[in-house]
């Protein structure tokens, strides 16, 4: 078994006023050559976003993108010619194979927007760029680990072109479970989004990261109300 232990306050920081980021791996202006990924996970990024603001056009290939909006609303427009916005318990993926455009704003002018990006290198590439989004039913993570992507078209979340399975939970103090590896070889990229956890024995705070790999499965514990992603991605 291996691990990597990426604490909250370790991350990278950049506040453009309208926009106050954290980048666990090195993104834009932040650069650290021990984390320029986890396997397959290239970017993964807890981006609050200022009302009305946001992100403008700009171009995108050969990488998977997912975004999980945790509060407030996140408006998508993209070069494939949809337009929609995404809110708490949605999940969407962008396979920008050969190439696409998009631009990401804050619906509301009088709220932030919190979201987490991740960019997932794909499995095949220069594929034809694709759009998918789903609203997920948050009770069926209630001490559950949710399945939110795959690499099969199933009603359980969105696909993904990469070997790779993303599982949310909402915890209770005190409720354990294990996660067993779907795909030989693959790893696991914790991220605390609340609360604190263990992960066998590593205890992890709010918005910690804990990468896992060489095991065939691991223990969960929620040490208080927690809510979890789990990234499980080809350790390339």
């Amino acid at each position: 078994m291996k691990t990597t232990l990426h604490q909250s306050n370790s991350r990278g920081h950049a506040n453009h006023g309208w926009l106050d980021t954290n980048h666990t791996f090195s993104f834009a202006n932040y650069h650290n050559p021990e984390r320029m990924h986890f396997g397959a996970l290239r970017v993964l990024n807890d981006d609050f976003v200022e009302g009305g603001m946001g992100f403008g056009k700009h171009p995108h290939d050969n990488m998977e993108i997912i975004s999980i909006p945790l509060s407030g609303d996140l408006e998508h427009k993209d070069s494939m010619g949809n337009t929609t916005v995404i809110k708490q318990n949605d999940v969407q993926i962008m396979s920008a194979g050969t190439g696409v455009q998009h631009s990401e704003y804050n619906k509301n002018k009088g709220e932030k927007v919190n979201f987490l990006q991740l960019w997932i290198y794909p499995k095949l590439k220069d594929i034809e760029p694709r759009y998918d989004q789903k609203t997920l039913d948050p009770s069926e993570r209630i001490n559950r680990l949710q399945q939110i992507v795959s690499p099969v078209e199933t009603d359980l979340g969105v696909t993904i072109n990469q070997d790779a399975w993303l599982h949310l939970g909402s915890l209770e103090e005190g409720f354990s479970t294990n996660y067993t590896i779907k795909q030989k070889g693959n790893g696991v990229y914790v991220f605390v989004i609340e609360g604190d956890v263990t992960i066998n024995d590593q205890k992890l705070n709010k918005r910690d990261g804990f990468g896992i790999w060489e095991v065939d499965k691991f223990s969960i514990l929620a040490n208080t109300k927690a809510e979890v992603l789990l990234i499980e991605v080809p350790m390339i």
